[in-house]
């Protein structure tokens, strides 16, 4: 072989690298000891990976209050899927900041030590789910693919991929993985007034109903168990408040003084949600350490 042609394999060698550096590449395996939970991050070159989540929230059950009915549903469907059990992937839907992502979190920490995981996954990056799940079928764990703040807008087609996974995909559903969605609207998709106005006739003069509005409401109805989350009223929102300024340490006598600037903390955010009493029970007590 004279010099030229072994220079021009390892040219074509040299290419063939190049080329399959970029492409992209089949999802890798993570150290699945590393962490209880990941987050799927799609990189710029292409490269889906699952990073693992170094400090996961410690939210506790017994810390999420005025929620007993959602909690008690959530739970009871993750205390049968980590036991091998039947169970449904849920879609939590409601107000805002009354604890649906903080309830997935703590079923999380409550069922780690059963084999209990979580990956959480973008809006963005739904497409990807076939990926993902075909990774950890045979895995020995129980895991949650966790979208939070879910919802679709005019025109995105990601939604398609999610419906394919709850069900209708040629595949048959991996029974070690669930879909925990939240979201603010309960059909995922925004609705319109026309959507339910319109109508096809047919040639012998029959009246169909708007299919659009059917294909708005089949992806949540492909999540087998809604939980519904509602607006807290003054009192629930300051036991709420009372909760988290014990937890942090705080006496029951300031606990009582602190009422009144609660409630005008809630006022000026317009909210009286479990994360606005969260947030005005950390300035609360900083400001009484700092003291």
């Amino acid at each position: 072989m004279n010099d030229a042609l072994i220079h021009l394999l390892a040219r074509a060698e040299q290419l063939i690298t190049r080329i399959e550096a970029v492409l992209p590449q089949p999802l890798a395996a993570p150290d699945w000891t590393a962490a209880i939970a990941w987050r799927y991050r799609q990189r710029s070159n292409g490269f889906g990976t699952l990073e693992p989540v170094r400090h996961v929230s410690t939210m506790r059950l017994d810390q999420l209050k005025e929620i007993d009915a959602q909690k008690d549903k959530i739970e009871r469907n993750t205390r049968q899927f980590v036991q091998g059990r039947s169970a449904n992937n849920v879609l939590l839907t409601g107000a805002r900041g009354t604890g649906k992502s903080s309830l997935i979190k703590a079923c999380l920490n409550r069922y780690a030590a059963e084999g209990l995981r979580l990956i959480e996954v973008d809006k963005t990056d739904l497409v990807n789910l076939p990926d993902i799940v075909d990774l950890v079928a045979e895995r020995p764990e129980k895991f949650i693919i966790f979208c939070d703040d879910l919802s679709f807008e005019e025109g995105e087609a990601d939604y398609k991929a999610l419906k394919s996974i709850l069900d209708g995909s040629v595949a048959a559903s991996t029974p070690n993985v669930l879909v925990y969605a939240t979201s603010n609207r309960r059909h995922l998709l925004p609705e319109y007034m026309k959507d339910n106005l319109a109508q096809t006739r047919s040639e012998d003069g029959e009246i169909h109903p708007g299919e659009v509005v059917e294909e708005k409401i089949s992806l949540s109805e492909r999540f087998g168990l809604w939980v519904s989350f509602y607006p807290f009223s003054q009192d629930e929102y300051l036991a709420i408040v009372a909760q988290w300024l014990s937890s942090m340490g705080v006496e029951a006598q300031e606990i009582e003084q602190a009422r009144p600037e609660s409630l005008i903390w809630a006022l000026e955010r317009g909210s009286r949600s479990g994360r606005v009493a969260w947030q005005f029970a950390r300035d609360w007590a900083g400001r009484r350490q700092h003291a």
